[in-house]
């Protein structure tokens, strides 16, 4: 919903008084989920570009024009009084049915045509994916596929995205959830980093070598750290840390030290060494999108297409068994996929 930018001129309580008994104010309801979701009047007049003021006197208008108080300030933010929570209820309720109205909007359009907005991880994104939406978007050039990479997952019943690609299984019931692969994450180095500091043979070596460590939102590379290295400080073990993938790849193939990566990068070309310290983690890659999403043509065109573009059939990285990356040329027999490292410095050529 656009946000109406008002500085000066409280014009919310005269639009109330000129409305119909029972008119439910939609934009003061709006604003209080928004309210209720950033937990602070600040937070919320920044997140959706209103001033301060505008924002304490649209809540109060809402409160009035339903004639109870729905929250209470605090010094760490505000807090819903038990009608706040019942209104909140409604207004959640009122969202979804917003939300329903636009997909029922777009599912009248039947031609492939329109806006897609796909989610998903920044390094299944950035590294897999990206080099493959050339060819969708050239067999649906009437579609617009609208790309967001990133490091959390996208919130599909709030229409964030038409499709989410990531690495936690949704839990919401009301979301179609699709398995499309799994990732296996392997240590890696630079060839640079063995020829300086050696290749450790077993994990009590690592002690003695620099660790690249990407942290994440749900803390699947702390627990693998933690079992690794039970009771060891980070400090003076992790030489770099970081959040985002495309930087943990660069990190690790520029010689930072060792860090885990999925086998696929070995695969498609990246002038990285796999350390074989039997460490292995697997995490499975799911697909998820809100039914009615699943019933608007050009979605379920993007949805079809992006099991394939994962299919652990085609893709033997992508299967549920751990195959070993230099094993992987054997399992591949298609041709040869799309290497995002071909056009830098020091990148090797496809091993498959």
């Amino acid at each position: 919903m656009p946000a109406i930018r008002e500085r000066r001129v409280p014009v919310g309580d005269h639009v109330l008084q000129a409305r119909p008994k029972g008119f439910i104010d939609w934009d003061g309801a709006h604003l209080f989920l928004e309210l209720v979701r950033n937990r602070s009047f600040r937070a919320t007049a920044e997140h959706i570009e209103l001033s301060f003021n505008a924002v304490r006197r649209r809540i109060a208008a809402f409160e009035r024009s339903l004639g109870v108080t729905l929250i209470t300030r605090h010094n760490d933010g505000i807090r819903l009084t038990a009608e706040g929570e019942t209104i909140l209820a409604a207004v959640q309720q009122m969202e979804q049915a917003a939300f329903a109205l636009v997909q029922a909007r777009d599912r009248t359009n039947q031609t492939l045509t329109g806006e897609i907005r796909l989610a998903i991880t920044e390094g299944l994104g950035t590294f897999w994916l990206a080099p493959y939406l050339v060819d969708f978007q050239r067999a649906n050039p009437k579609l617009m596929l609208d790309v967001i990479c990133a490091m959390h997952s996208a919130d599909v019943l709030r229409l964030e995205a038409d499709i989410s690609v990531q690495l936690t299984r949704p839990t919401a019931k009301e979301l179609l959830v699709t398995k499309l692969g799994r990732l296996h994450l392997v240590p890696f180095a630079a060839q640079s980093y063995l020829d300086t500091f050696g290749v450790p043979k077993t994990i009590a070596e690592l002690r003695n070598h620099r660790i690249v460590l990407q942290s994440d939102e749900h803390s699947q590379a702390k627990q693998l750290y933690d079992h690794v290295f039970p009771g060891t400080r980070p400090e003076g073990l992790i030489s770099l840390r970081t959040n985002v993938s495309s930087a943990n790849y660069w990190s690790i193939t520029k010689g930072a030290g060792i860090g885990m990566l999925p086998t696929y990068v070995h695969a498609i070309g990246a002038p990285i060494v796999p350390v074989d310290l039997d460490v292995h983690l697997p995490v499975d890659i799911w697909m998820t999108y809100h039914p009615g999403a699943a019933r608007i043509p050009r979605v379920r065109r993007l949805s079809n297409w992006l099991v394939t573009a994962f299919s652990p059939k085609t893709f033997p990285w992508f299967r549920d068994e751990f195959i070993r990356p230099e094993e992987l040329a054997k399992s591949y027999l298609g041709r040869t996929p799309a290497n995002p490292f071909s056009g830098f410095a020091g990148a090797s050529r496809p091993r498959v």
